[in-house]
């Protein structure tokens, strides 16, 4: 197995030959079909596709986008990447063309790639997928699970996000992406007497990882946001089903804080429903688009 020293100079030789011009990425953003998506759309609400998942599958990406921009979602988080380098069956550029179409941007992207016995491999991986990415406009790549749970030791933690994540970031950094990561429950239970999410947080390079908090899974993120103001660039807002119908989360002081701190992009998540997928996710739309600390 590599030691740690061993993994960071082949990896850095390996991504030393892939990405190593930065750009900033704009996209273009074409003039919507419908007008709750056009360019007067007030508030800059993002939808993460997983949302409709079933509908994806059901309908076709084509027929969902269309949906979503009637609905009056502006900016788009993926959960579609395969191995062939395409975004939910297409060519990243294609995807991209399609969304601008209908008035909306791709700007952040769910996926994840674990280590196996060939960390270079691994790396390489990453590298295909950056390179998607950037076709498609994306400005953040996110991992949304690890394999560090209560059961991974010290230096489990520290080889997933103090070296392989850190080499990620790197190569995303080169393409004018930010990498981060995205929580669930379990990064709060403990190793050696210590919270895996701040144990994350501190073993992780500031300039290379963010942190894509949701807020369901953590409830009372205000302590992070405050603690960590400059970790969580992008938010995952997100309820027990459609935004705002538990009444069990205060998003104020969540968006209050966030803002504060600098936010620019957060996505709606809906996992489970009350109605149909679409249902909830229009509902959610229209909760957060009628509320006054929304931007």
């Amino acid at each position: 197995m590599q030691n740690r020293r061993e993994f960071l100079k082949q990896a850095s030789l390996l991504l030393a030959g892939g990405l190593v011009a930065p750009q900033l990425l704009t996209s273009c953003g074409g003039k919507g079909a419908s007008s709750a998506a056009s360019e007067t759309a007030k508030k800059h609400i993002g939808l993460q596709l997983y949302s409709l998942r079933d509908d994806i599958n059901d309908l076709g990406i084509q027929k969902v986008l269309e949906i979503v921009s009637k609905m009056g979602y502006v900016n788009l988080e993926t959960a579609g990447y395969s191995d062939d380098g395409k975004i939910y069956g297409l060519d990243p550029a294609e995807f991209k063309k399609i969304c601008n179409d209908l008035g909306m941007k791709p700007t952040s992207a769910h996926l994840s790639h674990f280590i196996g016995d060939d960390m270079n491999k691994d790396l390489a991986w990453w590298n295909a997928a950056i390179e998607a990415h950037k076709k498609a406009g994306m400005k953040y790549m996110v991992m949304p699970v690890s394999p560090i749970n209560e059961k991974a030791s010290m230096d489990d933690l520290k080889r997933y996000f103090s070296d392989y994540f850190y080499q990620i970031g790197l190569a995303a950094a080169g393409a004018g992406i930010k990498f981060g990561y995205h929580n669930h429950d379990y990064e709060f239970k403990q190793i050696e007497g210590q919270t895996i999410y701040d144990l994350m947080l501190e073993n992780s390079s500031p300039d290379h990882i963010f942190f894509e908090m949701d807020v369901y899974w953590v409830k009372r993120g205000g302590k992070y946001l405050k603690k960590y103001p400059n970790r969580f660039p992008v938010l995952h807002i997100k309820d027990e089903t459609a935004i705002g119908a538990s009444g069990t989360i205060d998003f104020k002081p969540i968006f209050e804080q966030a803002y504060a701190n600098g936010m620019k992009d957060w996505y709606v998540e809906v996992e489970r429903y009350d109605g149909t997928p679409q249902e909830d996710v229009q509902k959610s739309y229209d909760f957060l688009n009628n509320a006054a600390y929304v931007k």
